[in-house]
């Protein structure tokens, strides 16, 4: 666990630096969650508002209600002379604020507006190599093995009547294997539709934390836990800055403390990310976090560099305690490894399939804070910065 620090997100799928590489249909068995490109949103903003008197007054247990917020809105718009439009998004919980269309000349009013404590461009997320369109997915196999990556951290333990909050591409809502909370659900990319997976990276982060021990397909760490899909990423891994913090603050409004939620996404650094899970972890949920797949030093990624109460960020390792070579790494903000590797896990369609990259070692560790407290078992071996990881256990 990590003590605060400054505000600031990136990805287990991983970077916003990264290279524009063509969708492709045809990957590797195993594929890497690797490519984060991003685009601004011309003429589409979040706009966050200072702890006001209205919105502290109408907080209950941190969550102000959004009708406080858009009258707080309706306000801040007529002191700046913007006419009124409805918001994208609004926020009362993780965050006080909006996402919301404005002219460059509107949001220059808003950002000097006292209440106003922060206006940034909307942004484009897409993770380039699709690392959850893996070639030829199995469908499900005779009998039930468990994965290494399981066996590594500990094995697996009883999840029954635990939640984690899966914020990914929406998970598979009939895979046999997965205890999927319908009802709880909600999708941030379709608001009319359900929360389903169909891309399959949400789906494969989900059985790492929690497939059920029922004799067929794999084990979870957490078996049997119940995952809560929060959709915010498409068929292709593309969703806005917006929606996922639409997504966090869905988590803050509804998980319990001793929940956990598992970040397999990010891109580069952005505040308002940041500060929502910073304000989610103080909520008492925990918090697992890609460290993301781009070599280099997870401080400049969001929200894998972010440190603050009940937030973990999460390197990978092989099979052997070997150090991922895609893996990012930096200490802080990286509290554990753990395996990402060939790791073989549920997927879209009822199937199976084999991943690699950091959004597979997060859920392992996401699975374990569900459990209890997380251990160690040893470091990993050829850490780059030459202060090795401890590899998480439970």
């Amino acid at each position: 666990m990590k003590k605060l620090s400054f505000l600031a997100i990136l990805a287990a799928i991983t970077l916003f630096s990264c290279q524009n590489n063509e969708v492709q249909e045809n990957l590797d068995e195993t594929a890497i969650a690797k490519g984060f490109t991003s685009q601004i949103i011309d003429g589409q903003y979040v706009v966050i508002y200072k702890d006001l008197g209205a919105l502290r007054s109408a907080k209950t247990d941190g969550f102000a209600a959004p009708e406080v917020v858009m009258q707080v809105t309706r306000s801040i718009l007529n002191e700046s002379n913007i006419s009124f439009r409805e918001p994208e998004q609004v926020y009362g919980s993780a965050l006080r604020g909006i996402a919301i269309k404005l002219s460059v000349t509107e949001a220059s009013k808003l950002k000097t507006n006292e209440n106003v404590a922060g206006v940034y461009p909307d942004m484009i997320v897409t993770f380039a190599l699709p690392s959850a369109m893996a070639k030829k997915p199995k469908p499900v196999p005779p009998g039930e093995s468990v994965p290494w990556g399981i066996t590594r951290v500990g094995g697996a333990a009883d999840g029954t009547g635990k939640t984690a909050w899966i914020i990914d591409t929406g998970i598979d809502m009939d895979h046999p294997d997965l205890n999927v909370d319908q009802t709880r659900g909600k999708n941030f990319i379709l608001t009319s539709a359900l929360p389903d997976d169909d891309n399959g990276h949400g789906t494969h982060c989900a059985g790492i934390v929690a497939a059920v021990d029922n004799t067929i397909g794999v084990i979870g760490v957490a078996a049997g836990a119940t995952v809560v899909p929060v959709k915010v990423l498409n068929r292709r891994g593309s969703g806005t800055y917006s929606q996922i913090i639409a997504g966090i603050d869905y988590v803050a409004a509804n998980a319990k403390a001793g929940d956990a939620a598992n970040l397999s996404l990010g891109g580069g650094i952005y505040d308002p990310i940041d500060q929502a899970i910073l304000n989610l972890g103080a909520k008492g949920v925990k918090v697992a976090i890609a460290a993301g797949n781009e070599s280099q030093n997870a401080n400049n990624c969001s929200p894998a560099r972010v440190n603050g109460t009940n937030i973990y960020t999460i390197s990978a390792m092989g099979t052997g305690d070997l150090w991922a070579s895609y893996s990012n790494f930096g200490n802080p903000p990286i509290d554990y490894c753990a395996p990402g590797s060939s790791i073989y896990s549920t997927y879209k369609g009822g199937a199976y399939a084999t991943l690699s990259g950091t959004s597979m070692a997060t859920p392992h560790v996401c699975g374990i804070l569900l459990l209890g407290n997380i251990q160690t078992d040893g470091y990993v071996q050829g850490d780059p910065d030459g202060n090795p990881d401890p590899i998480a256990h439970r």
